[in-house]
């Protein structure tokens, strides 16, 4: 306590500073990158979570590169990413830029497109699964069947089954999306606008002069959280699929459910851990390759 005392002003700010810094670093120290760590270490060894870990080297990632499952799943992991991100910004972007020139139950329509983002992941798998039902369960067959048309195998086909997942995994996630994009349209000045229309300048020009590229810090944002995001996406697959997780023949399995089953179903923590090191390596690429593409010139 004589020490505290002895110190000067900006000494003692400097303790209170680190002292409140202490708490998240320990947080991520203990929470994340202690875990993250032992991933590393248990990706070369082989443990079935009862005996005894034995160091094997890099033969789990011998075994990844030769596991035809795996391609299977890298290739789909991507195919999450690769469609989910752009139709997911595309529509979040157009709504929010709609949205913000309503004025009449603004609050409302904001919040009932917020709804689905607060809603339990599990909840709205079940609820779309219900809809992809065959008749008479199924609602969007019914409606096909009402107008004369063929069912639709969308959780049992190998061409259907990955757009039919990622439906709800979008439209889940438009809420969020749509109320940064409205925080960011709220943040330009409106004064640039009324000079454009001063000037003459069109609706078209304004957008892509104006809005878009002053909306790049938040378009940077959402690129990579939503890339994370279906990167990572599991709960959709897991619980539309629960019959045959992944299928059919691995046609909707991403690398995180291959994850879980290689962890819990056939125990193998190490052949487990050699995915996650995958998988973090391929958010970490992805997210500084979107960071380096998008940053400002």
């Amino acid at each position: 306590m004589s020490f505290y005392k002895s110190l000067s002003i900006r000494q003692k700010q400097v303790v209170w500073a680190w002292g409140f810094l202490a708490v998240p670093v320990v947080f991520y120290t203990v929470i994340r990158f202690y875990p993250t760590g032992q991933a590393f270490v248990l990706s070369f060894m082989d443990w079935n979570l009862l005996g005894t870990k034995t160091w094997v080297g890099f033969e789990n990632y011998v075994k990844l590169a030769n596991d035809p499952v795996f391609w299977k799943v890298f290739v789909n992991t991507f195919e999450y990413l690769i469609i989910g991100t752009p139709i997911s910004l595309i529509l979040s972007f157009l709504i929010a830029y709609h949205l913000d020139q309503v004025r009449f139950m603004h609050g409302l329509l904001r919040a009932l497109y917020f709804l689905p983002f607060m809603t339990s992941a599990v909840a709205m798998a079940w609820l779309w699964r219900w809809f992809y039902q065959p008749v008479p369960i199924g609602v969007f067959n019914n409606i096909l069947s009402s107008m004369g048309l063929g069912q639709v195998a969308f959780l049992n086909s190998t061409t259907n089954a990955l757009p039919s997942i990622l439906a709800p995994a979008i439209w889940a996630g438009l809420g969020f999306q749509v109320i940064i994009f409205m925080a960011g349209l709220r943040a330009i000045p409106r004064s640039y606008y009324e000079a454009a229309r001063i000037d003459g300048v069109s609706n078209w020009t304004m957008l892509f002069q104006i809005t878009i590229p002053l909306l790049k810090p938040t378009i940077v944002f959402l690129v990579v959280f939503s890339s994370i995001g279906f990167l990572r996406i599991f709960d959709y697959v897991f619980n539309m699929t629960s019959n045959n997780p992944g299928g059919p023949l691995n046609s909707t399995k991403p690398l995180v459910l291959m994850i879980y089953e290689s962890a819990f179903s056939s125990y193998d923590m190490g052949y487990a851990a050699a995915q996650t090191v995958v998988l973090f390596t391929i958010l970490l690429i992805v997210s500084l390759i979107q960071l380096r593409l998008l940053r400002d010139k």
